[in-house]
Parts: structure tokens; sequence; C-alpha cells
């Protein structure tokens, strides 16, 4: 019997639909949810990706500062920027675009950003709330993943995750929200990398797979148990002369093989992806609430 897809897209709009809701309420309390926008240089993966954070909020009826800016900006102005972000009450949410150009130190950058902004969740100050449990913006791809395995009746207590990839953006802070003690966590969760021995040995155990090794069928069937969740967070592109970009975009996981053999699976494009917007979108409404409350 062939794997339930867990349907990304659908997902997102559902969240997105609750959103819709969340800030026409904030709005009728006098607070409109803002996001504030820099991309530096004109990278055309960059372009896209910022457009559609830019439509999102204006479906859902938020704010959007968009910057754009020339690929010549020095760190100093954009730290400028940045800062006046921080102060601006207008602003609830700061997404400086990566990656930046090779002059600009992207650490520096992150780190000027204020932690009660940072609704990308890769401040060192949110990423240390997020170890020891505490209230902060979850990083948008992770949180996605949860959300998604929530939504679709996975049960993470006492399950066995294995997670392959040990990102600062994806393997790591999977691993931390999953095995936390709370509701829809307390997995036990194992981390394979490129140092791994036998990376099958693990994953043929785990009740759930989350592959985010950013190489294509790092995960094939063989390396899966009967009626395993798989969660494929990959974006690859591979040769293809019959499509009319002459490319198509598979993830981490041989999906053919695997969706064959598992119980739930996500497909690419169209299982993650989608998530990660709308994350962005949740930490930034939940910043504008946080408003309201100080």
């Amino acid at each position: 019997m062939p794997a339930e897809i867990i349907d990304g897209k659908q997902i997102a709009r559902e969240i997105r639909e609750e959103l819709k809701r969340e800030v026409e309420r904030l709005k009728a309390q006098g607070v409109t949810p803002g996001l504030g926008v820099v991309l530096v240089g004109d990278d055309p993966a960059s372009q896209s990706y910022v457009s559609s954070k830019e439509k999102a909020c204006e479906q859902l009826g938020m704010y959007s500062d968009d910057n754009r800016l020339p690929p010549e900006t020095t760190q100093e102005e954009l730290l400028e920027l940045v800062d006046k972000m921080n102060i601006d009450p207008n602003i609830h949410g700061i997404l400086v675009q990566l990656p930046l150009p090779g002059h600009i130190d992207e650490k520096i950058v992150i780190n000027a950003i204020s932690p009660d902004k940072d609704v990308d969740g890769f401040h060192p100050v949110t990423i240390g709330r997020m170890v020891i449990g505490d209230t902060c913006f979850l990083s948008c791809t992770p949180h996605g993943i949860w959300q998604l395995l929530i939504r679709s009746g996975v049960e993470m207590s006492g399950a066995h995750v294995v997670v392959v990839g040990r990102s600062n953006i994806v393997g790591k802070p999977i691993a931390n929200m999953l095995y936390q003690k709370k509701e829809h966590a307390n997995a036990t969760v194992t981390i394979c990398h490129t140092r791994t021995k036998d990376i099958a040995y693990h994953t043929r155990q785990a009740d759930i797979v989350i592959a985010a090794a950013g190489r294509p069928d790092t995960i094939t069937a063989d390396m899966i148990k009967q009626g395993a969740t798989i969660i494929d967070v990959g974006i690859n592109r591979i040769d293809d002369p019959t499509r009319k970009r002459g490319y198509r975009l598979v993830g981490d996981v041989d999906f053919e093989g695997c969706s064959r053999k598992a119980g739930l699976i996500t497909p690419v494009p169209g299982g993650v992806g989608p998530m990660t917007i709308t994350m962005l979108l949740y930490n930034t409404i939940e910043s504008a609430k946080a408003t309201l409350q100080s």
C-alpha cells in the first residue's frame, strides 16, 4: 500500500487562514503585524524567495517594509538599517535574507537583530532559549516540520526520530525541538551526519526519518522500516532535458522507492517548503501579539 502524502501546501493554507484571522483581531486592537525585509544583492533565488514572503504578508493583511539594497552595500550600512528596524515600533519581525555578499559577516548581522524581532530564529539568544525550552521564535523550517508532524497526527512521544543532517538551520534545531519535555515532543532523537559510519543502521530503526542532508537519494527504501514517517527537507536540482528549464527538483529521499514502504511521506516540492514562509509569518504575528502584553 503506497504511503499517505503529507500535503505541505494544504497544511500551509490552513495555517495561513488561522493567521489571517489573528491579523484581523490584532488590527482591531490597533496593531498591524509588520515584517522588515532586507535583501542585499541581486541573487535570483533570493529575490524570488523574498518576493514570495512579501506577497504572503500582503495576503494576510500584514505590513511589509521592503528594503532591496545593492550588492556593494557595506556591512556598516546594513547594520545601521538593522538598528533602525530594531527600534521601529511598526516592525515586529526582521528578516535579513541569507546568504549575504562575501564582504559582509553574516554572524555579525544576525547578532545585531534584536532577539525580540528575530523571527528567523537564528540569533544565539533565540537558539539558547530553544535549547533550554523557554518561549522563543522557533526556526522557521524546523517549526514547519514540527507542524507537519502534529497536523498529520504523527505521534512523537516515545518515537525514535533519526535526523540526517546537522546544520544550524534544520538538523540541530529540529532535534532539540523533538526531544524537549513537552507536548508533541518527548521523542528519542538520533542525529546522523557525514561522519556517521552506517546511517542505514540508524534509519532502519526510526519511526520518523527527517532527511536534511542536501544530497539526492540520501535515503532509499532499503534504509527505512515499513510504515515509517519520512520528512524530506532537501531541495536539489538535477539535470532533466525533458523539462523546459532543463532540470527538476528532488529531495534527499528516493520518493518513488520510499513511498511504497513508508506510512507517511512529504513530496518535493510541496512538502516542507511551503511551511517555511508560513512559520515566518506565524513568528511575526506572535511578536506583534507580545506588544499588546508589554
